[in-house]
């Protein structure tokens, strides 16, 4: 007998923890269960994300099933009625306490993180209008390269489309797409993606570069690279070799790089509208241990870099250790690198920054944090 969309979201929400996050374990549940509906499995997803995002406004002593009953009611009234939540409210029960010392927590920031998220594709190189008529329910965030960044409103599977199997578009946050725009890589040159995970990156610094040059793409989960590898071939993206690399002092080729982008492990806290569920898995001694590990990858990696070539540091959270910290235990280091100025590129004409952090209220992608140098 099939389990209403009510009981597998139950059942889902009892089996994720700090190894299990929620969003992996409803892929999973959702992928075996091949003949549930697209409107029920919906449903299962409204009530997981939803039971995260309120629950510090929910009585645990209550059954779990009307916990997410009641979630999907605050969901609904705030998609209604956000005025309905005061500040005071929000910044009281949206976020964990342990926050606010590392974090310039506003309200503006934690009214944002109970809403939805923002579904962001990336067009390949001059194709975003094109693509936006074809798949539909798309808006192009900008005018030039930023045309080329979608905003989707549908409701299809994307996975499913025609377009995606064709490599026409990659699903990518907007604050990730910036990233590729700040490095900036040339036709002509050798970068490395030190951390590439599954590659959504790499695959926009080769857009960048015209499938040329070459990018050298590591990771410490082969896993990872494999899945990188099956992204690339649907993209036709072969100007990239993919390398495992520990995170040791033993890097993975004797290359100089033209530049090296370092998109270190955080504790992702500007994916915190996406994924609710870290918010409350999430502690302060992750955030001071990733601390640690980024500092050391960002001086192994600054190694290979060759003078006067460009060092990116980028991470997907806002936390103080993990972003201005580190920035500064490196250039206390003085390794030979001088701090470049970095543009936003989502604003057009905008004055260089020391560095750059994009929050998820001004433009409705992740929170993310960039610093650039040049070796001397």
């Amino acid at each position: 007998m099939r389990l209403s969309p009510l009981a597998l979201a139950e059942r889902i929400i009892l089996a994720a923890d700090v190894r299990h996050p929620a969003d992996a374990v409803l892929r999973q549940e959702l992928k075996c269960d091949r003949g549930l509906m697209s409107r029920d499995a919906a449903r299962i997803s409204a009530g997981v994300f939803a039971y995260y995002r309120w629950r510090g406004w929910l009585n645990e002593r209550q059954p779990l099933s009307a916990q997410i009953e009641r979630a999907l009611e605050l969901a609904a009234r705030f998609e209604q009625q956000p005025q309905s939540f005061s500040a005071d409210e929000i910044l009281a029960r949206a976020l964990p306490s342990w926050l606010q010392p590392e974090v310039k927590v506003t309200a503006a920031w934690a009214r944002v993180l109970q809403s939805e998220p923002v579904l962001w594709l990336r067009a390949r190189p001059g194709k975003g209008k094109a693509l936006a008529k074809s798949l539909g329910h798309c808006l192009p965030f900008g005018e030039g390269p930023l045309a080329d960044i979608l905003r989707y409103n549908g409701d299809e599977d994307l996975f499913r489309t025609r377009e995606f199997h064709a490599g026409e578009f990659e699903l990518q946050d907007l604050s990730s797409q910036a990233v590729g725009l700040i490095c900036d890589p040339g036709a002509d040159q050798t970068w490395w993606d030190a951390c590439a995970g599954e590659g959504g990156k790499m695959l926009h610094l080769s857009d960048l570069m015209q499938n040329k040059g070459l990018i050298w793409a590591s990771d410490r989960a082969s896993w990872r690279l494999q899945k990188l590898k099956r992204r690339a071939a649907r993209a036709g993206v072969f100007n990239y070799r993919a390398v495992e690399w520990n995170g040791g002092s033993q890097l993975p080729t004797r290359t100089k790089f033209d530049g090296v982008l370092v998109d270190a492990p955080c504790s992702g806290i500007g994916t915190w509208q996406r994924n609710p569920h870290a918010r409350w898995t999430t502690t302060l001694a992750d955030v001071l241990e990733l601390s640690t590990v980024q500092q050391q990858l960002l001086v192994k990696a600054a190694a290979a870099v060759k003078p006067g070539g460009k060092l990116a540091y980028t991470v997907c959270t806002l936390t103080r250790a993990e972003t201005v910290g580190v920035v500064e235990e490196f250039e206390f280091a003085r390794l030979g690198f001088q701090r470049v100025g970095v543009r936003n590129p989502l604003v057009p004409e905008s004055p260089p920054e020391p560095q750059l952090c994009l929050w998820p209220q001004q433009f409705g992608g992740n929170g993310m944090f960039i610093a650039v140098w040049r070796r001397q």
